[in-house]
């Protein structure tokens, strides 16, 4: 008995111990916030060498692996690849002049698979490599606090604290949806089933920013019924007006 009395007192020692010691050790620190960053597209279903710019995209995306950077896909189909006889039904002409303002200031011609990041930096699109490189360092750069929400057939937009210097800058709200694939008919892909990186289904202009840097809207949602609504994303971005630099991005489920 008295063996057993002992060996409960160093049982209920132990247990008292590891008590202790677990209450005096800190509290695990939450993992570190991801930085936004926008990697756009430029791409058709008519492009032969797209499709494997789409899929890097989407496994970046998928993955997430780039530390501290969270990837936000904008698939833009542009339209000069219709004229080979397929039309890209997700193709439009406004994501061919986006294209194109990009190439001004780039000093580039326009080409796909385009990517451009943060609207700072250009690259061929399927070269996974240089999509996960350089979301890191874009993710190291200042940036404003973007907030997007939405709520039934509206978004909430907010924007605070631009980096010190930033120009005049426009506030634009990005519709995109994913999981969509098209099955090409002619052309260079003819007869494959391609499968995309998140389409940019509307690219809404809201307004500039105030003199003092901030920014408030809540724009109507005007989403087609054809749209699968649990793919739908909205992103906020804050792009300056000259220089075409993305310097805020956030993005939520709708």
């Amino acid at each position: 008995m008295k063996i057993l009395w002992i060996a409960a007192l160093l049982a209920a020692g132990l247990l008292a111990a590891l008590v202790a010691l677990a209450s005096a050790r800190p509290a695990a620190t939450p993992a570190a916030r991801r930085v936004p960053v926008v990697v756009e597209l430029f791409t058709s279903g008519g492009c032969s060498s797209c499709p494997a710019a789409d899929a890097a995209l989407r496994a970046l995306e998928s993955a997430q692996s780039v530390p501290g950077a969270e990837v936000i896909a904008l698939g833009e189909h542009v339209d000069y690849w219709n004229r080979l006889g397929w039309k890209d039904g997700f193709s439009s002409a406004a994501y061919t002049a986006r294209q194109r303002q990009y190439a001004q200031g780039f000093g580039t011609g326009s080409y796909t698979p385009q990517a451009v990041v943060n609207g700072r930096y250009e690259f061929v699109g399927s070269r996974p490599g240089a999509l996960a490189s350089t979301v890191a360092q874009a993710a190291k750069l200042p940036r404003a606090a973007v907030s997007v929400t939405a709520g039934g057939d509206a978004a909430r937009v907010r924007v605070t604290g631009v980096p010190p210097g930033t120009p005049a800058a426009e506030v634009l709200l990005a519709i995109t949806e994913s999981g969509l694939a098209s099955r090409v008919g002619r052309g260079e892909n003819s007869g494959q089933l391609l499968r995309h990186a998140a389409v940019v289904r509307q690219l809404i202009p809201l307004g500039q920013l105030r003199a003092d840097g901030t920014f408030a809207a809540s724009p109507a949602l005007k989403l087609s019924p054809d749209w699968k609504r649990p793919n739908l994303r909205a992103v906020a971005l804050v792009q300056e007006t000259a220089s075409r630099r993305i310097v805020g991005v956030a993005a939520t489920a709708l």
